[in-house]
């Protein structure tokens, strides 16, 4: 049976988070956590494929798409435990995970707090931290006092994607800023505190799970360097450089999809 369904949950702290499944109910669960600016469809274009192998849970991070947005700022463990609130709440005892940037953060913590929750950790384009601190509190503060998304919106997209994609009008690339552009400041804000504050860099040692982490070879934001440095500090992680900027699941699509495919699904 095929599903298609969204709806929502309410969190201890009173935040509706907005999920969606889609795929087969009898497959593993693979839970899908977004980056910064985005929402649950930033993962469109792959749910074709993943979903031959997996039941796919999606869901928009607080501050994000159809879920609330509660003043910030947010904290990294808010984060993780809004979606160990949505596993409890779905009844999900266990499920895959696979996050990109702050969802790889996510990913990263619950692997760290709650390893008994996942099965196969995928960490995409993501670091174990993004220091130092302070050079996120002006970015925070011109944010929350600019008019509108629009500058923000345009310097995430060439943060994001290859010059070639951002030229002329790219079907894609105009519904990330789409996306963008309707995200409520705060909601980007309060959630790039959760980025100043963090650092995982000791407790990512922590993590049992078996772990992938994907690196973007030409990635500005969390750097094929921080890519290594997570892969050798997360016991046995394996490491893979995509020749993509930032959106490896959207540049490299087809190589993405068969890293992920590959490692979740082989025989142990």
């Amino acid at each position: 049976m095929t599903s298609h369904v969204r709806t929502a949950i309410t969190t201890g702290d009173g935040v509706r988070i907005a999920y969606r499944f889609d795929g087969d109910e009898h497959k593993p669960v693979l839970l899908l956590s977004n980056s910064i600016g985005t929402d649950l469809h930033m993962w469109d274009g792959q749910v074709p494929a993943l979903s031959e192998h997996f039941r796919l849970l999606r869901y928009d991070a607080r501050g994000h798409g159809a879920s609330d947005v509660p003043d910030g700022p947010y904290s990294l463990d808010r984060l993780g435990r809004d979606v160990v609130e949505l596993l409890d709440a779905l009844g999900l005892e266990r499920v895959h995970v696979l996050g990109l940037s702050l969802g790889g953060i996510v990913a990263q913590w619950l692997g760290i707090h709650v390893p008994q929750r996942v099965d196969r950790l995928v960490l995409s384009n993501t670091a174990a931290y993004l220091g130092p601190p302070g050079q996120w509190d002006r970015p925070i503060a011109d944010l929350l006092e600019a008019p509108d998304m629009r500058a923000t919106a345009e310097n995430f997209l060439h943060n994001w994607f290859p010059a070639r994609m951002l030229q002329g009008d790219n079907e894609v690339v105009e519904g990330f800023r789409r996306t963008l552009l309707a995200t409520r400041r705060e909601g980007v804000a309060g959630s790039w505190a959760a980025v100043r504050d963090y650092d995982l860099r000791r407790t990512v040692t922590l993590i049992p799970n078996p772990t992938l982490v994907i690196a973007g070879e030409h990635d500005t934001v969390t750097s094929a360097a921080h890519g290594k440095e997570l892969a050798a500090t997360v016991p046995g992680a394996r490491f893979t450089v995509l020749p993509t900027v930032h959106m490896a699941n959207i540049e490299g699509q087809a190589q993405f999809l068969d890293a992920v495919v590959s490692f979740l699904t082989e025989q142990t």
